[in-house]
């Protein structure tokens, strides 16, 4: 769901999961080189990847075509369990940054299941929010199946 006037993106995502599982695949390296953090038929380099407060990460992530695309961003809050709040900016070749975005993923937990919420705020245009909520959804479905290849 998506807030027209404010140019937010929200998405909630419920998993079968426990919060510590769900927690770690989303920030540790072991987890994320399985499931990749990226949308659908896209493969991911990670160049820089430090989860954790006033940590930057960057990282490629190359389309079925072999388009290759840039993203990058810093940790503004990591609350181990409870939420991660990072910036989030596209970079082209020659190195100049779109305009950032803020990004808050919060987890919360319910007999034995996992709410995600994603919040993306600070879209100069409706059809830079409803491209990311797409790349989130196609995101969010590969770590589904990840999990659930966990149980």
């Amino acid at each position: 769901m998506a807030a027209e006037k404010s140019k937010d993106l929200l998405i909630t995502r419920a998993f079968d999961a426990p919060l510590a599982l769900v927690y770690a695949a989303w920030t540790e390296q072991e987890h994320l080189a399985k499931w990749q953090g990226a949308p659908e038929g896209f493969s991911v380099t990670v160049d820089e990847s430090d989860i954790r407060t006033g940590g930057r990460f960057r990282i490629g992530m190359s389309s079925p075509q072999g388009e290759m695309s840039w993203l990058q961003g810093a940790y503004r809050e990591v609350v181990p369990r409870e939420r991660l709040v990072f910036t989030h900016a596209w970079v082209d070749a020659s190195g100049k940054s779109s305009p950032e975005t803020l990004v808050t993923i919060t987890f919360t937990e319910r007999d034995g299941k996992t709410r995600l919420d994603v919040h993306q705020t600070g879209f100069q245009s409706d059809s830079a929010r409803a491209g990311h909520g797409d790349g989130w959804n196609s995101q969010l479905d590969r770590f589904s199946r990840y999990l659930d290849s966990r149980r």
